[in-house]
């Protein structure tokens, strides 16, 4: 059986790099800045309209003094 999950994970994501980031005092500027990136990467990231790899949520997290798997946690039900 497929379950399929109500929530976009690109959103997850997103939502919570937006929230760390805020956390952190940065500015998407600053963000990207500490990631190598260009702020629109980051913009899109906080959007959902970017699919990261792995390799970026490593970079990110590392970037925000978060653990990875705290890019993932999801507020609420799954399903």
């Amino acid at each position: 059986m497929l379950l399929v999950i109500a929530m976009d994970v690109r959103m997850v994501v997103g939502t919570n790099v937006r929230r760390y980031r805020g956390d952190a005092g940065l500015s998407q500027e600053g963000l990207a800045e500490r990631m190598g990136v260009d702020r629109a990467y980051v913009s899109g990231l906080e959007l959902g309209r970017r699919n990261p790899t792995i390799l970026t949520l490593w970079h990110t997290a590392l970037a925000l003094k978060v653990p990875p798997s705290k890019l993932l946690e999801i507020d609420g039900p799954l399903f």
